[in-house]
């Protein structure tokens, strides 16, 4: 199954949209370039978070998250397309007085010449990978951002794609746990762009494999699920107070390819529509979701027909219906800090009650990078 995982991700090398709301305030991208070899610098990120949800559901807890994260790195520039990264990821959830929630080294060689970019070790992965919400978590931001594995990118002016795989956990020979193996890719190919309108055909894709020959759980079946998405988006640019219309519109699958099916569904699909407007005063959104027998690898729990709360885990409901109006409003408050405020409120159509429900999160975020000396040859 290894095998065939990576022949889909080969694949996806050969033939990957921004389609959710804005988030480059929060990305953290390092390149080699010509005018920084053989220097040496400190990279410095900085994310500030506050996240609450004010739900009462089967399917999304209600909860708060309320910390802050660093990234440094030294990054050495090697050759105008060579950098080689090492640092750490240091996690402190505010409340918390056990100290660091969390912490991992940050290692990763970055090649990069002219449209493309190979990324061995910890990925720019996370919400820089562009899947839609219902395939991949924004909150993945603060609970799980650090993968590690291997990533092509291609950044053209109408075709862009980022493939990658990252070994989620490995296990040694005896072990009692499966290995478990996330991959996939977001392409988007720009069929229209001029200088008002812009056209595009985004597909995603998501795989996970959990499995192995060296465990010793052997009672435990193999599990092979896939999540897919492809659509179309649209935008025209207006002015100076409106800058941008556009929308943004999935279809999403899910298939499990386990030998042996233990989940309540092996199939399903889903519809993601979303409506935007771009302005001086915020980006304001309004997204639907259909959903039906739809279980995610990475989504948002909202979304699912299967519950995980701690309440309700393993509830079925088949059919999914989601309306939410969502605003967003991001400003560069000084050089290298970034503001970025959510308000994201939910009416579940399911409910006879059709109860309103939110979410809201609050974001700082500092990057810099340092010029430490420069190497002499």
């Amino acid at each position: 199954m290894k095998k065939h995982l990576l022949f889909i991700f080969l694949l996806a090398l050969v033939h990957s949209v921004n389609a959710q709301l804005n988030n480059n305030y929060l990305y953290n991208r390092i390149r080699p370039a010509d005018s920084l070899t053989n220097e040496l610098h400190l990279n410095f990120y900085n994310f500030n978070y506050v996240r609450n949800y004010e739900y009462s559901n089967k399917f999304h807890d209600g909860y708060t998250l309320y910390g802050t994260q660093l990234e440094p790195q030294l990054v050495y520039y090697a050759h105008p397309n060579l950098a080689i990264t090492a640092g750490a990821y240091l996690r402190k959830d505010f409340g918390n007085e056990r100290g660091l929630f969390d912490a991992k080294p940050l290692f990763n060689v970055k090649y990069s010449k002219k449209n493309l970019t190979l990324v061995f070790g910890s990925l720019e992965g996370n919400i820089q990978h562009n899947y839609i919400e219902p395939l991949y978590n924004f909150e993945r931001k603060i609970t799980t951002p650090i993968e590690y594995g291997t990533q092509l990118l291609i950044d053209k002016e109408k075709f862009s794609l980022d493939a990658w795989i990252a070994w989620q956990k490995m296990i040694y020979r005896g072990d009692a746990a499966k290995e478990e193996i996330v991959g996939g890719f977001s392409t988007e190919i720009v069929l229209v762009k001029n200088e008002d309108w812009k056209l595009t055909i985004p597909a995603q894709s998501l795989f996970y494999h959990a499995g192995g020959q060296i465990d010793v759980l052997k009672e435990i079946p193999i599990t092979t699920l896939f999540n897919g998405a492809t659509g179309f988006t649209l935008s025209k640019n207006i002015g100076y107070h409106v800058k941008q219309v556009y929308t943004q519109n999935f279809v999403a699958a899910y298939k499990d390819f386990s030998p042996t099916k233990v989940r309540a569904y092996q199939g399903g699909f889903g519809l993601w529509l979303n409506a935007g407007i771009d302005t001086r005063w915020g980006n304001l959104v309004a997204s639907y979701w259909k959903g039906n027998k739809f279980i995610s690898i990475k989504g948002m729990p909202l979304y699912q027909s299967v519950s995980e709360t701690m309440n309700d885990a393993g509830y079925t409901q088949n059919h999914r219906n989601i309306l939410m109006l969502r605003y967003i409003y991001q400003k560069e408050l000084l050089p290298n800090l970034y503001l970025d405020v959510r308000f994201e409120p939910h009416f579940d159509l399911d409910r006879s009650e059709k109860q309103l429900q939110f979410n809201h999160s609050f974001f700082l975020t500092y990057k810099e990078s340092f010029k430490l000396f420069k190497v002499k040859k």
